[in-house]
């Protein structure tokens, strides 16, 4: 005969505890460490909040095999971004070695204008981000090019990543191809394209306003000194690399594997195998100077090509820009990127597991009152799991299924609970540096989640929005206009 555990239910002061604590030692790391913080120090933070939150736990009935569990299951979520991350890291790596890269940053320096290209860079990643549906395999193809782009240019390294993050993350938000469009819908019960029009009403304005500011921002910038080191440059990387449009193909092969809706792992991965074997074939003057020395051709290639998959490019040119922009990638480069990310999803999976998200949770609702109060509430909830869980899918799963019944006791449409679900728990990801968007994003463009996230206007501005709709009654949607909705449809079907 076995005896059920009795767990007690954690109390308002124990769920804030952990999270405090967490708070607390993520602040002094950054203090202490700086930018150097994801690189160990934020790890450690976390994995000491989540020893003070099994402690809790004991206090509160739960043995550790339970804990054990939740933290491996609360793991597991994230192995598919793990290995996602580690593709990546091995196709910047032979993308840098084939030109692909290399050749996007010439013509990049050619055609974008310093005085327009921070509102470029977030209209392209944009438009490509809503042709492909991912906002990270745009961040890490386009967006490294206008990261080297914007170096090459001398303008400012963080508010280009914030162009690139607030388009990508637009254009993912608006496609039908993105999981998370099709992800918070299936939650809140509402329909894929009604959620998608709903979205434009919060979507639109934000990212013309973050046009907006962006254009302001490069219109200030001083245009005659930047010119110089770029055609430097350019210069420089002719004399290294074969530059050709034939060297583009490797990011078309991605791209197209993107729209066919290939699985994320596997585009990027065909895409890294592409890009190695035009390294082979048209950069065999590259590959032999970072050979080496007594290898013949067959050699260099396998052993360089292969570093490129592993451990990324490292290049001496002489010129110190030039070594910054192409001495990167491998899946080595992103080993501290899983670190971080398994460290966050241990915390967050004992939180869960021990019942203090739901606590935190249910205060915050008992607290929603009106409409704008509830999607406020919604906003702050689905913020603080993408803080407290570092998982987008989290953000979006947990909330929605809190959340849901209390939107239909109040009459309002599911489209409501999904807007709001992406408003604020999609595109709040990539601004928290533990999250595991925050930490990809970080690896990927090579600047700090605190140095950019001022410059993310769109994920900054459509939160708000959506907050100031609800108070407004702006655009809610109640469930009679649904009904209302479903009578027309299927008058109009009748008459055809």
């Amino acid at each position: 005969m076995t005896t059920q555990q009795v767990h007690k239910d954690p109390s308002a002061l124990d769920a804030a505890i952990p999270i405090l604590i967490m708070v607390g030692l993520l602040v002094a790391a950054v203090q202490y460490f700086g930018d150097g913080s994801s690189y160990g120090p934020n790890q450690i933070a976390l994995l000491l909040a989540t020893g003070v939150a099994i402690a809790i736990g004991f206090k509160n009935g739960y043995d550790w095999l339970g804990m054990e569990k939740a933290i491996v299951k609360g793991i597991s979520i994230s192995l598919g971004a793990v290995l996602i991350l580690l593709a990546v890291g091995s196709l910047i790596g032979t993308w840098l070695l084939s030109g692909t890269v290399p050749t996007m940053i010439y013509y990049g320096l050619n055609i974008l204008n310093p005085s327009w290209f921070y509102a470029a860079t977030c209209l392209i990643c944009g438009l490509v981000s809503m042709s492909i549906g991912s906002s990270w395999t745009t961040a890490a193809t386009i967006g490294v090019a206008l990261i080297a782009v914007a170096s090459g240019l001398d303008l400012s390294a963080p508010i280009t990543a914030g162009a690139v993050i607030s388009g990508a993350y637009f254009g993912d938000k608006i496609s039908p191809l993105s999981e998370t469009t099709n992800l918070a819908p299936a939650v809140a019960g509402s329909e894929l394209f009604e959620h998608i029009r709903y979205m434009l009403w919060t979507t639109v304005p934000s990212i013309v306003t973050a046009l907006l500011l962006f254009t302001v921002l490069g219109l200030s910038e001083d245009v005659s000194s930047t010119g110089t080191k770029g055609i430097e440059l350019n210069q420089l990387m002719t004399e290294h690399f074969d530059i050709s449009v034939v060297n583009l193909v490797p990011l078309i092969v991605l791209l197209a594997l993107a729209i066919k809706k290939v699985p994320a792992f596997l585009a990027v991965s065909i895409g890294a195998i592409v890009g190695a074997i035009w390294a082979v074939l048209f950069q065999q003057d590259f590959i032999l100077s970072l050979a080496s020395d007594g290898l013949n051709t067959f050699d260099s290639n396998v052993t360089v090509v292969w570093t490129a998959f592993f451990d990324g490019v490292s290049v001496d040119t002489g010129n110190a820009n030039l070594d910054d922009l192409l001495s990167r990638g491998g899946m080595s480069s992103m080993l501290n990127t899983v670190w971080l990310i398994v460290c966050a999803l241990t915390f967050g999976a004992v939180l869960e597991h021990l019942g203090m998200l739901k606590k935190i949770i249910n205060g915050i609702l008992g607290f929603a009152k009106s409409t704008g109060a509830l999607i406020s509430s919604t906003v702050a909830t689905c913020i603080s799991t993408n803080i407290i869980t570092a998982d987008q899918y989290m953000s979006i799963v947990m909330p929605g299924r809190m959340f849901k019944e209390e939107y239909e006791r109040r009459n309002l449409h599911p489209v409501v609970l999904s807007r709001t679900l992406e408003d604020s728990g999609t595109i709040t990801s990539p601004l928290i540096p533990w999250n595991t968007c925050g930490a990809y994003m970080a690896s990927v463009l090579a600047v700090n989640p605190l140095e950019y996230i001022f410059y993310c206007f769109f994920n900054l501005i459509n939160p708000v929005l959506a907050v100031v709709y609800g108070f407004l009654g702006f655009q809610i949607k109640t469930l009679a206009e649904k009904v209302k909705d479903s009578v027309t449809t299927t008058v109009n079907m009748e008459k055809k």
